[in-house]
């Protein structure tokens, strides 16, 4: 019964350094992602490389202490974005956004910083993120988003769109 309890202990400490269940609060990455589904999240992704546009990804918030967001990578260090009349461009390209719930009904412009990324939701009219509290320190990604695996019926792959965008 040791050796039991023992090997449990130890894949639990090893299946949560590799990974983290989180749950979907909220609607802001709509229709991607719903309310109460539960997703499994790469911790090791970045580890070895970096976040691309396009990657769903967990983060740490940088407003509300203990609380992980999920939110779509728009732009990376370097890139000039400009959100007006409905879209998202990044360096100067207009992105195809099949993902969202609604094109943004509203307007800016930012340019990414090292170490940042700008992130925004699916559903851009309902969501908390970058073009509302700025840039994310890339120190507080916690993960890639894998896997939807609760409910049942929502089992699916996360999906991430590769954004392509020139160089600035």
């Amino acid at each position: 019964m040791l050796e039991t309890v023992g090997l449990a202990v130890v894949l639990f400490l090893i299946i949560n350094t590799l990974s983290a269940r989180v749950r979907v609060d909220g609607f802001s990455m709509l229709p991607t992602l719903h309310d109460g589904e539960f997703v499994l999240v790469n911790k090791l992704a970045y580890h070895t490389g970096t976040p691309a546009r396009g990657d769903i990804i967990v983060f740490q918030s940088t407003t509300t202490k203990n609380l992980d967001l999920i939110k779509r990578v728009i732009g990376l260090p370097g890139d000039h974005i400009v959100i007006g009349d409905g879209r998202v461009s990044v360096n100067g390209k207009t992105l195809t956004e099949p993902y969202i719930a609604a094109e943004p009904d509203y307007s800016g412009l930012w340019d990414v910083p090292k170490d940042t990324l700008f992130v925004l939701g699916d559903n851009r009219n309902d969501s908390s993120d970058s073009h509302a509290w700025g840039f994310l320190p890339i120190k507080n990604v916690v993960g890639k988003a894998l896997l939807i695996y609760w409910p049942p019926k929502e089992w699916a792959a996360v999906d991430h769109i590769q954004i392509v965008v020139t160089a600035p």
